[in-house]
């Protein structure tokens, strides 16, 4: 019974459920990524270069011709499928570049956070920290200069 006890503090704990919460949420924003590339981005792609599906660009390593992907892994045929790769391909820089923004946009927050001035300061008598409004510590009571 102690290790339930043990795992269910570990699971419980922020850092955790963090983690699991970005985790389901990167693999639906992944899915939504996915069918951004190959429903919205592709086939207006492949239009432009002249009706190229890119989900049916592959090599036949059979050496028999298919008209389609689909018809080459029903017959059962070895094939190398750049179309999907390329795919996945514009997929992950699509999230790298997302990541990228989120990332850059962190770094920003935290550097206002460092650059913000300090709203305490130390009393010269007690070392206590204090508003720097105070003109007088609430701990030792000093009259504090200005």
């Amino acid at each position: 019974m102690g290790m339930m006890k043990e795992f269910k503090e570990f699971a419980m704990k922020g850092n955790v459920l963090d983690m699991a919460i970005g985790i389901v949420l990167g693999l639906a924003f992944g899915k939504i990524i996915t069918s951004l590339v190959n429903d919205v981005i592709m086939p207006p792609v492949g239009m432009l270069l002249g009706g190229v599906d890119f989900a049916n660009l592959f090599i036949s390593l059979s050496g028999v011709s298919y008209a389609t992907l689909a018809e080459a892994q029903a017959a059962g045929a070895p094939t190398i499928n750049y179309g999907i790769f390329f795919n996945t391909i514009i997929d992950f820089i699509i999230v790298a570049f997302v990541i990228f923004l989120m990332v850059r946009q962190v770094n920003k927050m935290k550097r206002k956070e460092e650059a913000a001035p300090p709203n305490t300061k130390v009393c010269p008598y007690c070392k206590e920290s204090i508003p720097l409004e105070a003109t007088r510590c609430p701990r030792c009571t000093s009259e504090l200069g200005e």
